[in-house]
C-alpha cells in the first residue's frame, strides 16, 4: 500500500509540475505615439515652446475629444486612431490671460500595420506613409509642418516638426 500511495504521489508531482505555464511578461508590446517637436520658423534649429498650448483630438464631424492642456514643452506625444486611416488634432495656444485664442487644425493621414509582437504582447499597430495636412485659415500660428519620419515603429525619434 506505501508503494502504492508514493507512486500516486509522484505522479500527480510529475503531472502538477508539467502543467505549469512560463509567465509571459511584455515588455515591448505597445502601439507608438506620434512625437511632436516645435522648432522656431526663422531658425529652423532652435527648439520653441507654443505659448499655453492646447492640444484636442477632433472628430470628423467637428467633436473635440480628449485634451491636453496647458503643455509648455517643445515636444508632444501624442496618439493616432488605430481603426482609421486619419486622425485629426486643434492645436490652440492663446495669451497668458487665456484671451486670443489662436486655433490650427491638423490632419494626420496613414496607413496602418498589425504587427504580432509575442503571445504576451499580442499585437501592435505601425503606422506607414504618414502624411500632415495643415488646414490653412487667415491667422495660422504654424507657419510649416515636417514629417521627418514617414514610418512610426518607435518613440525614439522627432516623427513631425512644426515650425512656429
Amino acid at each position: 500500500m506505501d508503494k502504492l500511495k508514493y507512486i500516486v504521489v509522484m505522479v500527480f508531482i510529475f503531472f502538477a509540475f508539467n502543467s505549469c505555464e512560463k509567465d509571459d511578461i511584455c515588455v515591448d508590446g505597445d502601439t507608438p505615439l506620434l512625437i511632436i517637436g516645435f522648432y522656431d520658423f526663422d531658425d529652423q534649429d532652435d527648439e520653441e515652446e507654443p505659448s499655453n498650448l492646447v492640444v484636442r483630438s477632433l472628430s470628423s464631424d467637428g467633436v473635440y475629444g480628449d485634451t491636453i492642456a496647458n503643455v509648455d514643452t517643445d515636444s508632444i506625444e501624442i496618439p493616432l486612431k488605430i481603426t482609421e486611416l486619419s486622425t485629426m488634432y486643434s492645436f490652440s495656444i492663446s495669451d497668458d490671460d487665456g484671451t486670443n485664442i489662436n486655433e490650427d487644425i491638423v490632419t494626420f493621414d496613414y496607413a496602418t500595420e498589425e504587427v504580432y509582437i509575442s503571445r504576451a504582447c499580442g499585437y501592435v499597430v505601425y503606422y506607414n506613409n504618414l502624411i500632415a495636412t495643415l488646414t490653412e485659415d487667415d491667422d495660422n500660428w504654424i507657419e510649416q509642418i515636417d514629417v521627418e519620419v514617414t514610418t512610426i515603429e518607435n518613440e525614439d525619434d522627432t516623427h513631425v516638426k512644426i515650425y512656429l
